[in-house]
């Protein structure tokens, strides 16, 4: 199995707790880190900016996304102009749709072509990719964030779907597939297999990386002695 250092697929940490950001920042496999709404809520993120400012002080030099969260276009595009003035690494997200089901892709074209760097987020199928590739393609870097694991959810294997997805990107080179919201370290040695540029990943699965290369023998092994353990401390009796 391919280690860590070997990867060609960048690893960024979603998360919006400080601490754990600034743990994943001191490792140098994380490439960038990404946050959301809900992840800065269970956080307990009361001051959007002043939590924005805390991290871009702490976190001068990877980029990182930052979300709009207005379900109004014109005021989420007065967002993502602010947001983007916080610093030069900065990634704007944009969803691919309001609350209404109507596309963000005209907004999305004209942040891109004035500059901003968006990561349109919360795609989950190819007509969506294709839509935004489109509206991408000639305009600032950019990120295209298709949650995988979401689609893994439903029974559908995202692997040739992901891979469909780097297919239509290629209108835009300047953009990046993400795969986002994995929910197995294995999936990030997919996403790599097939070329994805990036996978966002929590801290509770990067935290499984030394788990890879272990010697499965060893590891059953190991399993056993759990529940072995757990049935002594249980004081269990047959």
């Amino acid at each position: 199995m391919t280690s860590v250092d070997q990867l060609t697929v960048k690893i960024f940490a979603d998360g919006a707790d400080l601490p754990g950001m600034l743990d994943m920042y001191r490792k140098p496999f994380i490439k960038g880190f990404t946050t959301n709404p809900t992840l800065m809520r269970k956080a307990g993120v009361s001051d959007y900016h002043a939590f924005a400012t805390q991290v871009l002080q702490a976190i001068p030099d990877k980029p990182i996304s930052f979300e709009v969260f207005s379900d109004d276009f014109g005021e989420m595009e007065r967002q993502a102009h602010q947001i983007a003035t916080w610093g030069t690494h900065v990634y704007v997200k944009i969803p691919v749709t309001n609350t209404r089901g109507e596309s963000a892709c005209d907004l999305v074209r004209r942040l891109s072509h004035s500059g901003v760097k968006v990561n349109v987020t919360a795609l989950l199928s190819l007509g969506q990719v294709r839509d935004v590739a489109n509206a991408v393609a000639g305009g600032a870097p950019a990120c295209v964030s298709v949650f995988a694991g979401r689609v893994a959810d439903t029974g559908v294997d995202p692997v040739p779907l992901m891979s469909d997805a780097l297919d239509l990107l290629k209108v835009a080179p300047q953009a990046e597939l993400i795969w986002a919201s994995p929910r197995e370290l294995l999936n990030i040695f997919q996403a790599d297999d097939i070329g994805c540029h990036i996978i966002t990943v929590t801290n509770d699965i990067l935290k499984k990386l030394p788990m890879v290369g272990r010697s499965l023998d060893d590891y059953s092994l190991d399993t056993v002695k759990m529940f072995h353990d757990d049935a002594a401390r249980a004081g269990f009796r047959i």
